[in-house]
């Protein structure tokens, strides 16, 4: 297992491959990672609404920046897999605040990052993927970022439009700087970016991982 933080991210973008996705199981605390770590686990993912309750605090934007920081690394510390870090919408109101949350991802010791669009204007979240990614390359760190979608999980815009939206703002987000697009609640056939530096990934609850594998998810 590479020991370094740089090579542990490089590890970790080589495990997203369509043939064989990555299968990421979330932690909440150390002893969840260490569990998943004792399971096989080639990568953990902590979990934001996880993180949160088990420090007191509802999901959505509330748990404090530092305390999210100071929990993940905790568990980086505490497992010797890759460690890649749900920081919901990015633990800023702006770009430059979600940029400071990024740089305080990679001095914890993870290697990835996922935020979520939410609510928010499509336009807003690819200002902060912007950010985080320029935060990264200041920082010399290879860190996967991950958009998630939120268009079908919360039932946003109109039904009948919201999967070409989905596909919209998927590419907006590549485009951005992330490394994936994770479309929350809902997947099809169809309901992927076909972006040459994009890497798909999902996590519905109805298929399986052979269906994932065929729709081209490298993370599930």
């Amino acid at each position: 297992m590479p020991t370094t933080q740089l090579d542990q991210a490089r590890f970790f973008r080589s495990l997203h491959t369509p043939t064989a996705p990555l299968a990421l199981a979330n932690a909440w605390d150390v002893a969840s990672a260490r569990v998943i770590e004792a399971a096989g686990a080639s990568a953990i993912a902590t979990t934001s609404a996880g993180v949160a309750w088990s420090l007191g605090a509802p999901d959505g934007d509330v748990l404090t920046r530092d305390a999210a920081l100071k929990l993940i690394a905790r568990i980086v510390a505490a497992v010797e897999v890759p460690v890649t870090a749900d920081i919901e919408g990015g633990f800023g109101s702006d770009a430059a605040e979600v940029a400071d949350a990024i740089a305080g991802v990679i001095v914890a010791g993870a290697v990835g990052s996922n935020i979520e669009d939410g609510p928010r204007p499509p336009a807003e979240l690819a200002r902060r993927l912007d950010g985080a990614r320029q935060a990264a390359d200041r920082a010399g760190a290879d860190l996967f970022v991950n958009a998630r979608i939120d268009t079908f999980l919360l039932g946003l815009g109109d039904p009948d439009t919201r999967l070409k939206e989905t596909l919209a703002r998927a590419h907006m987000y590549v485009d951005a700087g992330a490394d994936g697009a994770d479309t929350a609640g809902h997947l099809g056939s169809r309901a992927r970016p076909d972006h040459e530096d994009g890497r798909r990934t999902a996590a519905p609850a109805n298929c399986s991982v052979s269906e994932l594998v065929r729709a081209g998810r490298s993370r599930i």
